[in-house]
């Protein structure tokens, strides 16, 4: 309600309940609820022109309170009433408590100004002046013309500032050119050196002209032609002069100015078409700056550019500076300028403020702009420099291998590369991995053998990318080698295959085939279907797997191996040789005095190549016969020899035992070995299995991996839990019992070479010592046990317990595999060596992988070591061709032999035709076919 004041009249009845007693004790009738009225615009026009009374609400006897303003809060201004807060509706005074003062309402013209304003402003509170104090009289309220008029002068002004505030905000704003005071003086004091400079030149020439005018008016006899002809001159120069000054200084003003006003110059592209509410306006200066930077990172000699622009710019600007300053003419001006910009000691002849301020300005430029060119060419020599000495350059090779990646198998490889290319003075190996140049060629550097010739180039790169590969010359290599990273075996086939797509998708194609070494052997048909026939896949874990296997059936036979697949003794080779056509394979088995034949690669059926072949196979044209030589250009074929074929002795072949095998640790790809064991074992042997993986989670694994563990019929699985380096754990297996142990390098591990190594080493140490106890000796009860321990005694006594059992351990790294191969505590080592030299031999001649193929597998063609009693008598005197020609009639090819006296194994002997004495304890190592 509103307050008193200061109106008595008000304070008279400020208590409404005495009020109304009295007026009730006095015989009146209680007040009815009466209607009220808004009094419009048109009656308050009317009133202040006094044609009418006003229209007032009667509502009390008392007098009006003085005038105020009435506020009124709201959420949306939009949503206020048009009365400027005051609800226009009907309303009622409770009349029991007592008579109210009216409240003065506004003008309902000054109401609907107020709404669009307050609309268009969005304020929240919409204040308008209430009527001032109104004479009023009890039944009759008298509002003065004088008042009426004053109303409506506010109304009218109100409104007017309303719509001249909405009318301007609706439009757009306009940019507001603010220029601060240094700017501001910046400017006048350019404008008013400008302006001292060239009255002070004008001063200087109108005094020399009238130094000169004097002269001629004098008729002095000194002056000559010349000098008038310079006046005359010189009075022509004076504007050029000038303007070459004026272009000076706005030249250098300019770019101040457009810098400093850059951000208050208006929108080009706004002009055309306005901005959008969800549009941001870039700032123009943002804009130069970012097409600025794009232009110095698109174009590699935009740095160039620059500073050659800089210095025509700075030769010119200098030149314009000096002709408008000295005596000089415009084309010797410039040649002063480059003369002060290339040597900053020429500036030292100038005479005369002018010229020696803009002298030494120029030097300064000068040598801004060659410390700036020193720059540029130390980045790009240092550049050039870096790009060198991280291998970003190109090689320009051909013929080359290309080796992608980086493994432990990296320093095997390399050598035997280089001693494939020995034969032929030496080759190119590129290697191209992810890591920086000078790290790999110092590790290359450590390995620390012989390269025989061979290059090898680092370069840094990924495989995955194209342009790295187009960097080694990768349609260019004779042949590609993608080596299977260290992470484990499916990131490491992941990747392989991505690579493989990459490799496809050179334009320029692939002259050489692509080996690629694969972890898993269930990744293997998908490499193969993506590239295609260029591919050929060597399986790590799937080579050492079946090697240990066979050697563990075989001991000796690691030895054969290693011998074959490195390029130190013979390998495999295959070559036509057209003098052999028409003829038979057992005529060629004994033609050539420096290699052993193993098979015919038959064109007619597609190049495929037939190992062991009968011997009523005739030659045909296009047939290329398989060796194994030392070299492919150390054979060739020769006259056949006398050989002495005979009978051989009548030996039947010794039956099959069951065995008893233990493998410790778990392999991904035990199931693959499982089944090779169950082809060459005979039935009732057993396989005990020795790991941390819990038994049910073994079966899981095998049946996920294809085998029926209620369909093997050869062996039974024997399932033992337990930590190989434990020895309480070893100590419980029977260890003296089993034929073959296998020492697996464990799953959990394969990701650490050295952790994996270090734990296959200790399970080796571990069994041979339990072993050592448990079959005692007699040397081991020498005198040497008795008197005390020593290492070189418990090394003896390991070394007679693997007399009683094999134990073939999978040592991944080869510096470990030296250690253990010297101690001869384990029959053999095999390492990641023996896929080096498989991959060596592939990457030299794809067809090999198919002759490595059958020989490691379970079924066909396999490598065995024969006893000399199948082939000859005690004490006979045989030559080399002779055995082989005696060894046809068991159907199996005879590649070497190894004597009882010596240690090593001889393939492809020398002198074939020399006779001499053999011993029944020697052996032979043959190809059969496995009947």
């Amino acid at each position: 309600m509103p307050t008193s004041d200061g109106d008595p009249s008000y304070a008279s009845n400020s208590n409404p309940s005495s009020t109304s007693t009295s007026y009730l004790a006095n015989g009146g009738t209680r007040p009815q609820l009466k209607k009220s009225r808004t009094i419009n615009a048109s009656s308050s026009a009317a009133s202040s022109h006094g044609s009418c009374p006003p229209l007032v609400r009667r509502a009390a006897t008392a007098t009006l309170p003085l005038p105020r303003k009435l506020t009124v809060a709201v959420d949306n201004a939009s949503d206020s009433p048009a009365n400027g807060g005051v609800l226009d509706r009907d309303w009622f005074y409770p009349s029991f408590l007592g008579p109210y003062a009216a409240r003065p309402r506004a003008n309902s013209r000054a109401a609907t100004v107020a709404r669009p304003a307050a609309a268009s402003s969005g304020t929240s509170k919409m204040e308008l002046p209430l009527p001032p104090k109104r004479l009023v009289d009890r039944g009759k309220v008298v509002v003065s013309e004088e008042v009426n008029k004053e109303l409506v002068k506010r109304i009218d002004e109100r409104s007017k500032n309303l719509f001249s505030s909405s009318s301007s905000s609706s439009r757009s704003p306009k940019r507001n050119f603010r220029f601060d005071n240094s700017f501001i003086l910046l400017i006048l004091t350019v404008i008013c050196a400008i302006l001292a400079i060239s009255q002070q030149r004008r001063v200087l020439e109108l005094e020399k002209q009238i130094s000169n005018i004097k002269k001629l008016c004098n008729y002095d006899d000194g002056i000559t032609h010349e000098e008038v002809a310079v006046l005359q001159l010189d009075t022509n120069s004076i504007d050029s002069r000038t303007v070459a000054l004026y272009t000076v200084v706005l030249s250098l003003v300019t770019p101040f100015l457009l810098l400093k006003c850059l951000d208050h110059l208006p929108h080009i592209k706004s002009l055309s078409k306005p901005l959008t509410c969800n549009e941001e306006e870039v700032p123009l200066k943002k804009r130069i700056a970012y097409r600025v930077d794009v232009f110095f990172s698109v174009h590699p000699y935009a740095k160039l550019l620059a500073l050659l622009f800089a210095t025509i710019f700075l030769i010119g600007i200098g030149g314009l500076a000096l002709y408008a300053v000295s005596d000089a003419s415009l084309p010797e001006a410039l040649w002063y300028s480059w003369t002060f910009v290339a040597d900053s000691g020429n500036h030292a002849d100038q005479v005369g403020s002018g010229p020696r301020i803009v002298s030494v300005s120029i030097s300064s430029g000068g040598m801004l702009i060659f410390a700036m060119m020193l720059g540029l060419v130390s980045d790009a020599i240092s550049e050039k420099v870096d790009s060198w000495r991280k291998g970003k350059s190109e090689v320009i090779e051909s013929d080359h291998i290309l080796i992608l990646g980086w493994s432990d198998k990296l320093g095997s490889l390399l050598k035997q590369l280089a001693i494939a290319n020995k034969s032929i003075g030496g080759g190119v190996v590129v290697v191209l991995a992810e890591r920086d140049k000078e790290e790999m060629e110092i590790d290359i550097a450590k390995f620390e053998f012989d390269f025989m010739g061979t290059s090898v180039i680092c370069r840094s790169g990924s495989p995955l990318i194209l342009a790295d590969l187009k960097k080694v010359s990768v349609s260019k290599a004779r042949a590609i080698i993608v080596l299977a990273s260290d992470a484990n075996a499916d990131q490491s086939d992941a990747r392989a295959l991505r690579v493989v797509l990459s490799l496809n998708g050179v334009k320029e194609g692939l002259k050489g085939h692509v080996v690629v070494e694969l972890s898993d052997l269930d990744n293997e048909p998908l490499v193969k279907l993506v590239g295609g026939e260029l591919i050929e896949t060597v399986v790590a874990h799937d080579v050492i797997g079946r090697l240990m296997i066979q050697c563990a059936l075989q001991p000796g036979l690691a030895q054969i191996w290693e011998d074959i697949l490195g390029f130190e003794n013979a390998e495999f080779y295959i070559k036509r040789w057209p003098q052999l056509d028409d003829m038979r394979f057992e005529d060629a088995l004994i033609s050539f005095p420096d290699a052993v034949p193993c098979g015919v690669k038959v064109a007619a059926n597609g190049g495929k190549i037939l190992i062991n072949p009968d011997d009523s196979y005739v030659l045909k044209e296009g047939d290329e016969i398989l060796v194994l030589a030392e070299d492919d250009d150390t054979y060739s074929p020769g006259p056949l020899p006398e050989v002495q074929r005979g009978f051989l002795p009548n030996v039947p072949n010794p039956p099959k035992y069951p065995e008893k095998i233990l493998f410790c640790g778990w392999r991904r790809d035990i199931d693959d070995m499982i089944m090779v064991l169950e082809a060459f074992l005979s039935p009732g042997s057993e396989l005990w299995m020795f790991n941390e993986v819990p038994e049910k989670e073994r079966e899981k694994k095998l049946t996920d991996g294809g085998i029926d563990l209620s369909g093997l019929t050869n062996i039974r699985l024997v399932h033992k839990e337990g930590n190989a380096v434990i020895r309480r754990h070893l100590e419980s297996l029977p260890l003296e019992t089993f034929d073959s142990i296998l020492i697996l390098a464990d799953e959990s591990l394969e990701d650490s070479v050295v952790h994996s190594d270090s734990r296959s080493l200790a399970t080796l140490l571990l069994i041979r010592d339990i072993q050592s106890k448990r079959l005692p000796s007699k040397e081991a009860k020498s005198s040497l046990r008795y008197a005390g321990f020593s290492h070189s005694s418990w090394i003896r006594e390991m070394q007679q317990a693997s007399d009683k059992s094999i134990i073939i351990s999978e040592i991944l790294d080869s510096r470990t595999r030296n250690l253990v191969s010297v101690s001869r505590i384990s029959d053999y080592v095999l390492s990641n060596e023996l896929v080096s030299m498989a991959l060596a031999m592939v990457a030299e001649d794809k067809q090999i992988n198919r002759v490595l193929e059958e020989l490691f597998a379970e079924e066909g063609n396999e490598m065995c070591i024969r006893p000399a009693e199948y082939y000859l008598y005690e004490q006979e005197e045989l030559s080399f061709y002779d055995i082989m020609v005696r060894a046809r009639q068991r159907k199996e090819i005879v590649i070497g032999y190894r004597l009882t006296s010596t240690d090593h194994a001889i393939i492809n002997p020398e002198n074939k035709s020399e006779v001499r004495t053999w011993s029944l304890d020697d052996v032979f190592i043959v190809i059969s076919n496995g009947d």
